[in-house]
């Protein structure tokens, strides 16, 4: 749990002046918790006084704004009334959590982005032409779907090698690779050591038909 690992007072250091919380405010909810947890549950504007340099009545304002802001409470527990900063803490953890989760998705896309840029850039010096959005969105699919970038540069090497500068053409020969790993995964692999020596004779072996109809027509 983020509450266990993280003291309120360091998040709300960092963070009072977005809640729109001054200085004054700040030291009050300081006060506050070390006087709860020195064993005072009903915290009023006169106790804090003793502790603190501010008249009674802006103390009063600073624990009604307090209240109404939805940070600090009191409750009746049997016939005591208990001062809690519970609320205020609750916000704190759950914009932190927040804060982390959007850091992630952020890194993550940057890190697709990043990916995506790098292959189409490689592809494109190969084909020696512009990818179209299709294209790019079809590498960004890739991406997405865990292809590292050394490994799209490759197979673009291989449909080349065969006189192939398609996009689909691509798209096929990584979709036999990732078969026959996935086969290899399993311990099973019907692949021969030389299966890199052809393209054909690999997609022959793999038993994985990825040529259109039109184009066995052609053969």
């Amino acid at each position: 749990m983020v509450s266990g690992a993280l003291d309120f007072k360091y998040l709300l250091l960092d963070n009072y002046k977005k809640m729109k919380l001054n200085e004054n405010t700040l030291a009050t909810i300081f006060v506050i918790e070390h006087l709860i947890s020195q064993g005072n549950p009903f915290i009023t504007a006169d106790l804090l006084s003793f502790k603190m340099s501010l008249d009674v009545k802006e103390i009063d304002k600073i624990l009604a704004d307090l209240i109404n802001k939805g940070y600090l409470e009191y409750n009746v527990s049997g016939s005591k009334t208990v001062c809690s900063l519970n609320p205020l803490k609750e916000k704190l953890y759950e914009d932190f959590e927040n804060s982390v989760s959007r850091d992630d998705v952020s890194e993550s896309d940057r890190e697709v982005s990043s990916n995506v840029k790098k292959a189409t850039k490689e592809i494109e010096k190969m084909f020696v032409r512009q990818l179209s959005p299709l294209e790019v969105s079809k590498v960004k699919e890739w991406i997405m779907t865990g292809y590292r970038v050394e490994t799209i540069v490759d197979a673009c090497k291989e449909c080349l090698s065969k006189g192939k500068k398609t996009i689909r053409s691509m798209d096929k020969v990584l979709t036999i690779w990732q078969s026959r790993n996935d086969i290899e995964t399993d311990g099973i692999t019907t692949i021969s050591p030389d299966w890199n020596k052809s393209l054909e004779e690999t997609i022959k072996i793999a038993k994985t038909p990825w040529l259109d109809q039109d184009e066995k027509s052609k053969k």
